[in-house]
């Protein structure tokens, strides 16, 4: 028996695994660092965050974060949240390339549930069931990646003191009494004087 056709299968399995490198979207010859974070416990379904975190993904990070600011559901603002710190992160680590940043993976899992129930008719119950989301969001340096698209502004939140945020009073000054008006034929027949019961003018009782 020959020796090459002695190993069928070991040659088989090189081939393919030759195939899949080619196949990798970051490719044979780049930087393979990486950027990953993790947002647990969202209490939110994860069919809701799922269907915000699939129109971001494979997007570069500039065009990611413009379509999450876009975006009018709930779930794009924790997802936003967490894709900033994503990129504060690998721009602290300091050894990937920021203007070629892209999104990777973005995977939502599910949580774990609350039940609470509702009560019905003829005494029975429904459950009501509140999930939780576990997301990651992977970065990678993606060489094809147009960070410059859009021009995005973030606002610095600015931390005030108490005693600069409270306006300063402004001395009060003594004001002067108004003269009380007389009262009128109405008021005096129909007014009670305090600290007596049934003393007043026009009352049955009053004797």
């Amino acid at each position: 028996m020959d020796k090459q056709n002695k190993h069928p299968k070991s040659e088989n399995k090189q081939s393919s695994q030759k195939a899949a490198v080619s196949k990798s979207p970051v490719g044979v010859g780049v930087n393979m660092e990486k950027q990953t974070v993790k947002l647990n416990y969202l209490r939110m379904a994860p069919r809701k965050v799922r269907a915000v975190a699939d129109l971001v993904k494979g997007l570069s990070v500039n065009e990611a974060e413009a379509q999450l600011m876009m975006q009018p559901r709930r779930a794009a603002k924790p997802l936003l949240k967490l894709l900033r710190s994503a990129v504060s992160a690998a721009k602290a680590k300091g050894k990937m390339d920021m203007s070629k940043l892209a999104l990777e993976s973005f995977r939502v899992d599910g949580g774990p549930m609350l039940k609470r129930y509702m009560p019905r008719a003829q005494g029975s119950m429904s459950e009501i069931q509140k999930k939780m989301s576990h997301v990651t969001l992977t970065l990678y340096e993606n060489p094809k990646a147009k960070n410059n698209r859009f021009s995005i502004v973030v606002e610095k939140k600015v931390k005030h003191l108490e005693h600069e945020a409270s306006p300063k009073k402004s001395p009060k000054t003594p004001t002067e009494e108004k003269p009380r008006k007389k009262a009128g034929m109405f008021r005096k027949v129909f007014q009670r004087t305090p600290g007596t019961k049934g003393s007043g003018v026009g009352n049955k009782g009053g004797e």
